[in-house]
Order: structure tokens, then C-alpha cells, then sequence
């Protein structure tokens, strides 16, 4: 069966070009219409998995109105980058998270950290997946980190990746003995979001 990883819908910071990390804005109009759009191309019998976050949330009851929440799907934590204009940002700054997996904004959490957690959520939801199709709405950092748990590649691969507003991804998901064989199957689509 299938794992879709879905991003949630826009906000006004989303909009406004900031770091979005533990904040926690509403979905605007367009995240709300982007919601709709999404639920109209998952399956209507997923298991239906979310981020605590309310936009994430949000978005996840606009699929299902049965909801499970998992902490560990939550952004990464920016700390004092939340909320700040992503152009604001130092050139020397991004070249250390770019450069180091275990680099970490101040009070934030690192990429190896935020991966550590995404991927213990995935491995579980992993298990649903192998009889029913699993939908997880989160947000940028935790999907390119399902990114890196499908293709089994380090967190760095975070950096070749763009997440739109809004996008699924797909990974494929089958018993091997007693683990997992996963598959990347679409990265980033967001064709549905063009629907009239």
C-alpha cells in the first residue's frame, strides 16, 4: 500500500516568505482551498495521521474527520529563527546547516535531530501502511526527512529537495521479512492544486 506524505496548506507566513517552524498560524483562504484540493485526490479510506500543529491539523480534517496526532511529526523547531524573514537569514548561517546535519539554530533542533524522530514515526505508520493506505500531513523539514527514511540516504539529501505548499509525495511500502522495503514512488506533486 501507500504512504502519502502531504504538506499542509498555506498560511500567511507561508505566504510572507518566513521560517515557519513551532509557530502556529491558521491556514489562510488559499490554505483552505489547498486543503479541498487535497482531500479530493487521497484515498477517502486512509488511516489519516497529522502533525500537532493547527495547520497541519487543519489540513488533515479537511481529509478525514478521524484524526490521529503524533508529536513527532511536528516541525522542525527554528528557535530564535523562528518566524524570520528566510532572506534575513546569514549567508554564513545557511552555509553551516547546509554543511553540517548536527548544526542547530539557536534554541532550535538540528536535522539529525528532527530526522531521528521523523523516522521512528515513519517506521511505525510504515507498518500500517503494509495493509492500508496511510495519509501523514506535516510540514517541509519532516517530509524531506520521509524523503531520506524511503530512499535510505542521509538527512543531507534535505538540501536537493523543494516541498511546494500543499504537495504529496508517495512512497510505496511492503513487508520484507521483518522490516520494511520502501519505495519512492512521486516527490512533490502538486497537480491536484490546478484542479477547477
Amino acid at each position: 500500500m501507500t504512504l502519502f506524505v502531504v504538506r499542509h496548506g498555506r498560511t500567511t507566513a507561508n505566504a510572507g516568505g518566513l521560517l515557519l517552524g513551532r509557530a502556529d498560524p491558521d491556514l489562510d483562504d488559499e490554505g483552505r482551498r489547498q486543503a479541498r484540493r487535497i482531500a479530493a485526490v487521497l484515498p477517502p479510506d486512509a488511516l489519516v495521521v497529522s502533525s500537532p500543529l493547527g495547520r497541519a491539523f487543519q489540513t488533515a480534517t479537511t481529509v478525514s474527520t478521524d484524526v490521529e496526532i503524533d508529536d513527532r511529526l511536528i516541525e522542525m523547531d527554528y528557535g530564535a529563527y523562528d518566524l524570520m524573514p528566510v532572506s534575513e537569514v546569514a549567508p554564513e548561517t545557511w552555509q553551516a546547516w547546509r554543511t553540517d546535519a548536527d548544526f542547530r539554530p539557536p534554541g532550535g533542533e538540528s536535522h539529525n535531530e528532527c530526522a531521528a524522530r521523523v523516522f521512528a514515526s515513519l517506521d511505525e505508520w510504515g507498518r500500517e501502511a503494509i495493509d492500508r493506505d496511510v495519509v501523514v500531513v506535516s510540514h517541509v523539514s519532516p517530509i524531506k526527512a520521509s524523503v531520506a527514511w524511503a530512499l535510505q540516504v542521509p538527512i543531507d539529501v534535505s538540501w536537493r529537495c523543494f516541498v511546494g505548499q500543499a504537495s504529496i509525495t508517495q512512497i510505496g511500502v511492503t513487508s520484507a521479512g521483518t522490516g520494511l522495503r520502501t519505495s519512492l514512488r512521486s516527490f512533490n506533486d502538486v497537480h491536484h492544486l490546478d484542479a477547477h
